[in-house]
């Protein structure tokens, strides 16, 4: 089997400042643009859809790496809406590559299912659109895709099957590559699509409810893998929505495949009604900054030990927010709070003014607050430059194990007098990988207040060495 192999990831809040090329070449968080052969070189077994799924069409004697074409990959921090240019370069490298390829029996995609541009809010059904434009329809294609994927029916359709992550904080992104991999293999064999079916859900959870590792997700997604495991079914897959995408496709979706469509139609809308049943407990109680504090120092004088988190999910850069609120921060400083720390704050500005001074040097800085949002406003004082980096590390946690970050001229700032830390960057990643902190020499575990601006994936590196988690309300996009 000749299977071409690429993918474009972008999750967007369109709230945000709308994205343009070059946030994809650069990337940050994740490599940036890749082409050809640099995407199974530069990945290589990196936590990524693309990589699980070159790594199961290598094992695979029908395919072998001899018979994987690599086309394009490319993913950007989330944001605001895709830049129209920005989508047509990438979509038609894409396609300049696939019909450059030669015969091909198959075609996986790694996408995300909540991205948009500024003309399509369905960007992804836009791209299946040109690629079915030039390929037909005979080409069997399987798509991965974000959990939090917003799932038109029009991308669908466009497809031969639809493969979504199971858990957030997402561990398994090169799981799921790897099991839409196995199932387009399986779709090539058998000759013919899947009787397929698509319920949806009227209502999106916010993101910090939708962590799989607690319930309600976690009984839910549980109850998908039995479901799954019934032999008339082929593949099944829950995407639970993203609800920072004002596009009239955000919802949660079933998509169920298999052998006949009464079937396929029966077991997904019985799941569909499962996640409906448990609506009112999708919720997160939040507290505001000062009150997120004072439980936060009430907690670890009571339990001294492991550090209190403190989730600033208002201002995740990985839901597309801008990472430059300094609430937190400033209650902190206000409550004389002790071996504290804030990441990630992305001024560049104020990352590059401390480097100019140096580690060790005294400087007063209006830190962060750029974003024009209501009640963002910079922390205005004077900090001790502890120390100054490249941002250029790599990724330990589940989530980024392996993965080069390259967060721009970083900084290690301490507010004078104070046991306060605060970690700048030049980019934007949300602090979900524990790598950020000892890349600046601090061990996370002997914090007493760990403030993360992160929702969920925090939780996949951060849980064994923190004792609890306070949700905090702030003024961020996410």
């Amino acid at each position: 089997m000749r299977i071409a192999v690429g993918g474009i990831q972008h999750e967007t809040n369109t709230q945000a400042a709308s994205t343009p090329l070059e946030a994809f070449i650069v990337g940050g968080g994740w490599p940036g643009w890749q082409k050809g052969e640099q995407i199974a070189a530069t990945l290589g077994a990196m936590n990524l859809p693309v990589s699980g799924a070159i790594a199961a069409l290598t094992a695979d004697t029908r395919v072998g790496e001899a018979n994987i074409v690599p086309l394009i990959w490319a993913a950007a921090t989330p944001s605001g809406r895709v830049e129209d240019d920005a989508f047509d370069v990438l979509a038609d490298e894409v396609i300049d590559r696939l019909l450059s390829a030669g015969p091909l029996d198959g075609l996986y995609l790694d996408l995300h299912g909540a991205m948009a541009t500024v003309s399509h809010d369905d960007a992804e059904g836009e791209l299946l659109a040109r690629i079915r434009a030039c390929t037909g329809d005979a080409l069997p294609i399987v798509v991965s895709l974000d959990l939090h994927a917003n799932i038109s029916r029009r991308s669908f359709d466009l497809s031969d099957a639809m493969v979504v992550y199971r858990s957030y904080p997402h561990v398994d992104m090169d799981e799921c590559g790897a099991r839409a991999a196995r199932l387009l293999i399986e779709r090539i064999m058998r000759g013919k699509p899947w009787a397929k079916a698509m319920a949806e859900i009227n209502f999106v959870a916010p993101l910090t409810a939708q962590c799989t590792l607690v319930e309600p997700a976690r009984s839910l997604m549980m109850l998908l893998k039995r479901t799954e495991g019934d032999e008339r079914l082929a593949s099944m897959s829950w995407a639970s929505g993203f609800s920072l995408a004002d596009v009239a496709c955000r919802q949660q979706t079933v998509l169920s495949y298999g052998e006949d469509l009464a079937t396929v139609q029966r077991v997904g809308d019985q799941f569909a009604r499962a996640i409906e049943a448990q609506r009112e407990r999708f919720t997160e109680t939040t507290l505001a900054p000062a009150d997120a504090v004072d439980e936060a120092l009430r907690r670890v004088a009571a339990e001294p030990g492991l550090p209190v988190v403190l989730c600033d999910t208002d201002d995740n850069p990985g839901a597309g927010a801008p990472s430059d609120n300094t609430a937190i921060l400033r209650a902190l400083v206000e409550r004389n709070a002790d071996r504290a720390v804030a990441a990630i704050v992305c001024d560049a500005q104020s990352a590059l003014a401390s480097h100019a001074v140096g580690a060790g040097a005294r400087i007063r800085l209006a830190l962060g607050g750029r974003a024009p949002l209501r009640g963002n406003v910079p922390f205005e004082g004077v900090f001790i430059v502890e120390r100054t980096t490249d941002g250029r590390f790599t990724g330990t946690g589940p989530m980024w194990r392996g993965s080069p970050i390259d967060l721009g001229p970083l900084a290690l700032l301490r507010v004078e007098h104070t046991g306060v830390h605060v970690i700048v960057s030049s980019r934007t990643m949300q602090a979900a990988d524990q790598s950020i902190f000892r890349h600046v020499g601090i061990e996370p575990q002997t914090m007493r207040v760990l403030a993360l601006k992160s929702s969920v994936h925090f939780r996949a590196d951060f849980n064994e060495i923190t004792s609890s988690v306070i949700v905090v309300r702030t003024s961020g996009t996410a």
